[in-house]
């Protein structure tokens, strides 16, 4: 069993990836675009240069669609989380210490998740994998590959 889930390790990485990414850059573009009924619910959006909501919100449609598509991830994620551990603590942390008490449950998730992806890298579907297998920097098998041990 353990085998089985360990072979499908890359393709349940690519999926959460892309379902975290795609939400992500929803969030940013309801927030710069005004798609999904916008900031208000009428299609407002944030002025534009307003800090910090202006420039979250670019993060947010920006490093969402580079982390759906799996293009630079790493950094994607990265940018994204410090993104979020920022509006965690400057924006919800302040109406109270739990997330539950200050609405900061997005904000501490989507911060969480992206910072798995950092370590995690695109997964399968990536196509930051289809880059590398192109220059050939990833075309090791699994058999050239040293184990990390303990």
């Amino acid at each position: 069993m353990t085998g089985r889930l360990n072979s499908a390790q890359p393709y349940a990485i690519g999926l959460f990836r892309i379902v975290v990414g795609l939400l992500f850059a929803c969030h940013g573009a309801m927030t710069l675009l005004g798609a999904f009924g916008g900031v208000d619910g009428k299609g407002g959006t944030a002025a534009t240069g307003a800090w910090p909501d202006w420039y979250a919100a670019a993060i947010e449609l920006v490093g969402g669609s580079l982390v759906l598509l799996g293009l630079g991830t790493r950094i994607a994620a990265f940018i994204a989380s410090g993104a979020m551990a920022y509006a965690y603590f400057k924006v919800h942390q302040p109406e109270g210490l739990w997330p539950i008490e200050n609405s900061g449950e997005g904000a501490a998730m989507y911060c969480w998740a992206m910072f798995l992806l950092i370590f995690t890298g695109s997964g399968a579907f990536g196509l930051d994998r289809l880059f590398a297998k192109r220059s050939g920097t990833q075309g090791r098998t699994a058999s050239d590959q040293t184990p990390v041990t303990a």
